[in-house]
């Protein structure tokens, strides 16, 4: 998996971006450039725990995406530039990644062209899609939720729900109501395809409030933009094994595409302009 970074871009920009709604899955990569690979001591699994493997997938309905290809321990493109290249264990949960600590600062430099080259992309495609009036950005991640083992119980649901939506840097009075519509109608389509027993628990700032990319959006389009930091939980997969429930898969890829037209008619809503669906 390492050498695919030989032959596949850093990342991708798929689909159509007429419309006023992208989805990113910037932690959904896996493969690391050769130099990278070489210095790294993290093991394969380990570093596939820490991943959020599928989310590419979840969005692939979608008609506007972003899929990073990279392993977030070659770049994290959810932390400011600063933050982005993991140079030593305290800068990554406690994980012993290099050989050698901190990581040779040549190495590290080439990892932030990854970065730069990603934001300047995303800000050429986002740049004209605010001169045509606000939109949304799915920000899509996913979360361990059995930190303690794989036989061990997992981890509090109180605490942990099944989908996190982060808005922390949002605008909430202003956009609330493009909130709204993502979660009720997340939960609406979730509980129509599985049936009221498996209702989805969706909550908002309880794990997680968003990072790196939706504080990015929200300072560069202060009056257009509106991430959604869309955590899920790994209830889709086995975290330990990395073995993913196809079907799981395949039923968030569903609920999450369902809430394209009432989030955008949310949106035209907040903003009394017409919007494309």
């Amino acid at each position: 998996m390492t050498d695919q970074a030989e032959h596949t871009p850093a990342f991708s920009v798929l689909g159509d971006l007429g419309g006023q709604l992208v989805a990113t899955a910037v932690h959904a990569g896996h493969d690391l450039r050769p130099e990278v690979a070489q210095e790294m001591v993290l093991d394969e699994e380990v570093r596939l725990r820490e991943e959020d493997p599928c989310t590419d997938r979840f969005i692939a309905h979608l008609p506007a995406r972003v899929v990073a290809h990279r392993s977030r321990f070659e770049v994290d493109l959810n932390r400011v530039r600063e933050e982005a290249v993991y140079r030593e264990p305290d800068d990554c949960w406690g994980l012993e990644v290099w050989r050698e600590h901190p990581l040779d600062d040549a190495i590290a430099q080439r990892s932030l062209e990854v970065y730069d080259d990603f934001y300047s992309t995303l800000a050429t495609h986002l740049d004209e899609i605010s001169a045509r009036g606000p939109f949304v950005v799915y920000d899509v991640h996913s979360y361990n939720h059995r930190r303690d083992g794989s036989g061990a119980p997992p981890a509090d649901p109180d605490d942990n729900p099944e989908v996190n939506v982060g808005t922390g840097s949002l605008d909430r009075e202003r956009w609330g109501r493009v909130v709204d519509a993502f979660i009720d109608s997340f939960s609406t389509s979730w509980t129509t395809i599985h049936g009221p027993r498996e209702q989805r628990d969706v909550r908002e700032n309880v794990k997680f409030v968003g990072r790196g990319l939706a504080q990015w959006v929200h300072s560069r389009y202060p009056d257009t933009g509106i991430v959604l930091a869309i955590e899920m939980k790994k209830t889709y997969m086995d975290e330990w094994s990395g073995q993913p429930d196809d079907e799981a898969v395949s039923r968030i890829a569903a609920a999450l595409a369902d809430t394209y037209e009432p989030v955008l008619a949310a949106l035209d809503r907040v903003t009394g302009r017409g919007t494309e669906l």
